[in-house]
């Protein structure tokens, strides 16, 4: 696998990948591919596998982090930067097979993106205390933005990087806000306090 991430590029996608030129990069003969891989597809659809579980091991590992103390969205967008840093060929994968032609690495990246969703609703759930429901729909719309900004991030210098990351903090806890008042603006319709918050 290694192999064929290193084969991609900003300008290179992975349907233009041979199964000869992965073989070549992995010093091995075309023929052994096959012991490992039934075709270049699979190799896709574990890359991808792999991309995605590598993201949610390093996001798993800051919210460690923050445990010990630390800005929980601050932290987040650090690991989640230093990732597109350190792996730009796995994020440009998961970008590019999102909206690709095939149906099943389209399946498999959205897979990825809902699994990222869910731990981290599972995670807002625990910490928020709210509704599955309320932290479903903002760990969605988080994700959504990061995805965004990754994408942005992968083709900027150091500088337009560092302001990128200060934006995508301020949009998360604009969200983070926005879900919380939310939350509690529907408590008080269901508690039926008349006054506290104008319906809009």
């Amino acid at each position: 696998m290694e192999a064929a991430f290193s084969q991609l590029s900003a300008e290179r996608s992975f349907a233009s990948l041979s199964l000869r030129e992965v073989a070549r990069e992995a010093g091995i003969a075309p023929t052994s591919f096959y012991r490992h891989f039934r075709d270049v597809d699979e190799l896709g659809l574990t890359m991808v596998d792999e991309s995605g579980l590598m993201l949610r091991q390093l996001m798993r590992q800051a919210r460690q982090r923050i445990a010990k103390g630390g800005s929980v969205i601050r932290t987040s967008v650090s690991t989640f930067m230093e990732f597109i840093g350190n792996n730009p060929n796995a994020f440009r994968l998961l970008l590019r097979e999102r909206s690709g032609t095939s149906a099943a690495f389209r399946a498999a990246v959205a897979r990825e993106i809902q699994h990222f969703i869910a731990e981290l609703a599972d995670y807002l759930e625990l910490e928020n205390h709210m509704p599955r429901a309320f932290t479903e729909a903002q760990a969605e719309a988080m994700v959504t933005i990061v995805f965004s900004a990754g994408a942005e991030a992968l083709d900027v210098g150091v500088e337009q990087r560092r302001q990128l990351e200060e934006r995508l903090v301020l949009q998360l806890r604009m969200i983070s806000k926005g879900a919380y008042y939310w939350y509690r603006r529907e408590q008080e319709k269901t508690a039926i306090i008349p006054g506290n918050v104008k319906d809009e």
